[in-house]
Parts: C-alpha cells; structure tokens; sequence
C-alpha cells in the first residue's frame, strides 16, 4: 500500500487496484453489495427530514437528533467491534450487525413519536458499526489487488450507498415518511442472506482486540493526527448532510434529486478522481487543498442565493469524496497497529463530530441566523487542514517508515487469494 504524503507517486499502487476493481471473488462483491445499502442507511433520512418534522409534529432540532443518537452510538460501538469480531469472527459480526439494523430500521418506520424513532435509530447505528467497521476488514481481507482495490471497492460502496439513500428516501418517502425505514430494512435482509449465502467464516486474529485497544492506537502521534483532522472534518461533512435539508426547504423529489447528484460526484471524486490526485501531488497536499475548497464551498452556500445553495450542496460532495479515500487511506496505513483496530480508534474519534454537528447546526441558528452555522462548518474544514499542515513532517515520516512493510503486507494478501 503505497502511502503518497508529500510529492507525486511514482508507480502508485492505486492504478493497479483500480484495473482489478472488479475481478473480485463473490464473498466481496456480496460484503461490498450489503456496505451499499448500509451507507443508504445515512443520507436516507435527507430529503423526508421535514417530512417526518411535520409527521411527528417536531421540531428541525428534535428530528436532528436521529443522525445525533445515530452515529453517538456508532461512535462507542468501535470500541467494541473489533472486541467481538476477534472473539466471534467476521462473519458472524457482519450478521448480527445486519440482523441489528433489519429489526431497528423496521421498528423505526413504526415510530410514534419523534423520541422512539431517536431512540430506534441509536439501535440501528450500533448494528451499522458492527457491520460497516468489520466490512471494511473483511474487503481487505479477501479483496484481490491488495489492500489499494479493497479501499477503492470500499469507497465505491460508501459512494454508491450514499448517491442511492436520498434518492431512495425521496421515492418511498413521497407516499409516507415511514416507507424508506421498511425498505431499508428490506434491502438489509436480502444483504442478511448473500453474507450467509457466499461469505465463509474468516479465520480469527492470532491476537484478541481488548476494549481499549482502539484508545490505545490513538497514542501513536500519526493515527491521532488523522483522527482529530477527520473530527474537524466530519463536523463540515454533517453539517451539509444534516442541516442544508433544512435550509434548502424543498419536497422530497427534488431533495433527493439535489443529494443524489451530491452523492453521485462524491462515488466519482472518491474511486476515480481522488487517487489520481494522490498520484500526482500527493496524498497530503490533496487533503488539505480539498479541505479549503470544502471551506469555501460551505461560506457560499450559507450565503448565497437558494440556486447557489444547491449548487454548491452538489459541488461538496466531490470534496467530500475526495477527502474520504485520503482519509481512509492514511488512517490505515499511517500507523502500526493492526488495521481493524486503527480503523476503529479513528472512526471513534470522528464519528463524535458526525453526532455534535446535527445537534449544535440547528441550535446554533436559533441563537444567531441561518448563515452563521455553515461559518462554523467552514471554519472546522479550515481546521482540519490546519492539522494537516501542523503535522505534516509527522505524517510524512511515520508513512514513509511504514509504506514497505505495507507494500509487503499486500503481497502476501495478493498472494493468497
């Protein structure tokens, strides 16, 4: 796994993880198929948002809380995921995940009150930690191309999961806001079925994961870097997602038309776009130029005019993409821990600004106007790549240590399948 942190890439892995895309054996294609649906899961609520406000006779901040208790739990579920599946194995956590969402989805769209739908969704977002942080190992396990085709597949799935939520949301949500939570669960179950179809049990690391693990690797200044530049990051991200629906204020078709093409360029910038980037001025300088761009966009689109707001809602998600597989990527490679278990510290440290930003997005504009939470969405983007910038010798070095026996790594991996 090639790590370009500074200059251009010579002979970068990500070409060669591209061309194998997709010659994939179907334990991954169906992994990959049910980490779709899964990111549906996210962006779904996007254009019914007001539509479940106004069903459940509640407040935009009230309804904010469903992405809040979300990814809250998601965020402590990481400590957990890799404490289960070393003990149960891959398979069984990616099913009882599943399982987890099938019911929570179901038991959201039966909803009686805006409280019970908060309190289902935090259920929900524990079955989708289980599941969404033990796919990413699984795909790079068994992915073949090594770990760069894995993360591209990966990044695929986010992309395409969250193109298709609102777009599903919006069709099923037009006839009733409960609709896309039994579709959801629906498409869940049938994902249920191909793991256990075409999914054999992974073999168990040589090394339980403690609880703390997770913590643990965040010690490592590299992994903690990513990790607070992620925060800063995701607080941007999910102030779009969670908070423009409700500045935009349109029916549900055209939200959803506005974050499927959203979700469109960020599945284009983050398989195709990004790792060219990467290739040709280097991870860090694309991470932090995206980041700035992402900061403008953001100042723009809270104050421009209502076209110029969903143009540039549209234009994040190319950001957004792009800085998703560099952040991945790093996050995964910049440190020496066992990756599932970087890649749980990471996510648990930026999954808490995915639940601050819908909770604080909406108060913040009952105590100033609707303009001033998007400056704090662009200032937290600015931040981010501050980070990056700060860090930046850091981050250099520690990947350079760790790009050959990385390199390695997925030689073996390659190897195997």
């Amino acid at each position: 796994m090639s790590i370009s942190t500074g200059g251009p890439a010579e002979g970068d892995t990500f070409d060669a993880g591209a061309g194998g895309l997709l010659r994939q054996p179907k334990a991954v294609w169906a992994t990959a198929g049910a980490s779709v649906v899964a990111f549906m899961g996210i962006g779904l609520v996007d254009p019914i948002l007001p539509s479940i406000a106004k069903g459940l006779d509640a407040t935009a901040g009230q309804v904010s809380l469903l992405f809040t208790s979300y990814f809250l739990i998601t965020a402590l579920a990481m400590l957990v995921t890799g404490f289960v599946s070393s003990r149960i194995g891959g398979r069984r956590t990616l099913l009882l995940g599943l399982a987890l969402v099938v019911v929570f989805a179901g038991l959201s769209g039966t909803s009686g009150s805006v409280g019970e739908l908060v309190g289902f969704r935090a259920g929900w977002g524990l079955g989708n930690a289980l599941f969404v942080s033990t796919a990413l190992a699984v795909i790079v396990g068994a992915a073949a191309g090594g770990s760069a085709a894995a993360i591209l597949l990966y990044e695929s799935a986010l992309g395409l999961g969250m193109a298709c939520g609102p777009l599903l949301g919006a069709l099923l949500g037009d006839a009733s806001w409960r609709y896309p939570f039994f579709g959801t669960a629906f498409l869940m179950a049938i994902g249920f079925l191909c793991i256990t179809a075409f999914l054999k049990e992974q073999p168990k690391p040589a090394r339980r994961t403690g609880l703390l693990d997770p913590l643990k690797a965040l010690g490592h200044g590299g992994l903690a870097s990513v990790a607070a530049s992620a925060f800063f990051y995701n607080y941007t991200f999910f102030t779009v997602l969670a908070f423009t629906p409700f500045v935009l204020n349109m029916s549900p078709y055209s939200s959803g038309a506005v974050f499927f093409a959203w979700g469109v360029l960020l599945a284009v910038f983050s398989v195709l776009v990004a790792p060219r980037m990467q290739a040709w001025f280097g991870s860090l300088k694309v991470l932090g130029g995206s980041l700035v761009l992402l900061a403008a966009d953001v100042l723009v689109l809270g104050y421009g005019s209502h076209t110029t707001a969903v143009v540039c809602t549209i234009l994040s998600g190319a950001f957004i993409g792009v800085n998703n597989t560099v952040y991945t990527e790093l996050a995964l490679g910049v440190s020496d821990a066992p990756r599932p278990v970087a890649s749980a510290g990471y996510n648990f440290v930026r999954w808490f600004a995915a639940a601050a930003a819908p909770f604080f997005a909406p108060r913040i504009e009952e105590w100033t106007d609707i303009h001033i939470p998007f400056v704090v969405a662009a200032v937290t983007a600015a931040l981010g790549a501050l980070v990056v910038l700060v860090r930046r010798d850091a981050l250099t070095h520690e990947a350079a240590e760790l790009e050959e026996r990385h390199a390695a790594e997925d030689g073996v991996t390659a190897f195997a399948n």
